[in-house]
Order: C-alpha cells, then structure tokens, then sequence
C-alpha cells in the first residue's frame, strides 16, 4: 500500500508540473474594481521575468489515503520585473485518464514590482483534459500590502525547455 501511494505521489507531481508547462500564452487585462476611496488613475503593465519552483509532496492528513489526491508546499524565487520570494499550497487531483488532472494553489508573493515593494497572493486553477489544458493565475482582489496596494491582474506561466518564466499583466494605481 505504501509502495503504491509513494507511486502515486510521484505520478501527480508529474502531472503537476506537466500541466503547468502545458499552459498556453494566457495573459489578459483584469479591470480594477471600483474605489471610491482610489482617485488616480490606474496604470496598466507587464512585468516579465524567470523563476524557480520547489514542489514538496506532502504526507496526506488524516486516515483517509486516497492515492489520486494530493498537497504540495510551493516555494518560488521570483527574478527580473518582479523580485520576490514566494510560499503557497497546492492541492491536486489525478484520474485514471491518461493526460486528464486538476490542481488548484494559493502563493503569497513578497518583495518588489517594478521597485515597489509589498506582497499579494496569487490563486492558480488548472484542469488538464486529455492532454489540453486549462490555466488561470489571478491575483486575489484586495490582496496587495505596502506599495502594492491596490494591486489586480493576471499571471502567464510560460515553460520551455524546462525553464520557468512569467508574464504578469497587472494594474496598479498610480505611485504616490
């Protein structure tokens, strides 16, 4: 049974990753939402850069062992536009379809965007099915702190040769 989950384990990793670099070119302008109290304008961009992930396999909680079921730590070190470290989960789920699995993840990113500095959380939802997948990595509303405040936008994971690189199209009000 051990020998069998470990196998498992390793097999949604995979599939982790392979649906991350399966993803398309997936970037697009998310709109801010209105605040009264915000009077500038926003200013709309890309930031562009490379990273490193550490997936961690998790040992399943609890007496329920479900080998298509799966957690992971998420560590990332963020380069070029956006400086940043970041920490996160993720969970993840496997079928008895080849090519077909989901995962969904939550990563707080701390540091600096184009030098200003704070953090935000980003939410990633994923389907793989059948080998075409499915990606959006979106930051949560309300989520940026310190010069990040105000923050929205969404995150393009591009990997190609098995290097990691993002896309970032964001909105950000104006620096004060």
């Amino acid at each position: 049974m051990k020998d069998r989950l470990r196998s498992r384990i390793g097999i949604i990793t995979a599939l982790c990753l392979s649906l991350v670099a399966g993803f398309p070119a997936y970037a697009q302008t998310q709109a801010p939402a209105p605040n009264a109290v915000q009077k500038e304008t926003p200013m709309t961009t890309h930031a562009t850069g490379t990273f490193e992930v550490k997936l961690d396999p998790q040992r399943p909680d609890g007496k329920f062992e479900d080998a298509t079921l799966g957690r992971m730590t998420i560590d990332k070190q963020f380069h070029g536009d956006l400086e940043a470290t970041s920490k996160g989960e993720m969970l993840t789920a496997a079928t008895d379809v080849k090519g077909s699995a989901g995962y969904v993840a939550i990563e707080r990113v701390t540091g600096t965007l184009r030098g200003r500095s704070g953090s935000f959380i980003l939410q990633h939802t994923a389907t793989l099915t059948r080998g075409v997948p499915q990606l959006s990595v979106t930051v949560v509303p309300d989520s940026g702190t310190g010069q990040l405040v105000g923050l929205t936008g969404k995150m393009n994971i591009i990997i190609t040769d098995g290097k990691h690189s993002y896309d970032f199209e964001y909105t950000l009000p104006a620096a004060h």
